[in-house]
């Protein structure tokens, strides 16, 4: 019983038709004459181990995480600034309290019977 060698570039179109083609292992194994345990170690070797991508999205995570933390700071210091402008150039000044509006009355009466 002889092993049949294939050549890297057979292997590469065998794992392409299904991987980027959407054809079952069963297909292909049918077509090319290879058995679906050789084929799926082809693919196996091709691609990614699952451990290797979920690390890589863990990755792509921590980094839109830091990225959008400083968006949020950044937006905040923004918002803060925006308000104190809002405060200085408002008609009324911030500390419009009560006992500021009735110190106002009483000068006013003052004004007026004096």
């Amino acid at each position: 019983m002889s092993t049949q060698r294939f050549t890297p570039e057979f292997k590469q179109e065998a794992v392409r038709k299904i991987v980027e083609s959407g054809q079952t292992v069963a297909e292909v194994s049918a077509r090319t004459g290879v058995s679906a345990h050789s084929l799926y170690k082809w693919i196996k070797a091709v691609a990614p181990d699952k451990a290797e991508k979920q690390a890589g999205e863990l990755i792509d995570a921590k980094s839109e995480i830091l990225r959008l933390r400083a968006q949020l700071r950044r937006v905040e210091e923004e918002r803060d600034i925006l308000r104190k402008a809002a405060r200085y150039f408002a008609k009324e000044p911030e500390l419009n309290t009560a006992s500021s509006t009735i110190t106002a009355r009483r000068f006013a009466r003052r004004r007026c019977a004096g």
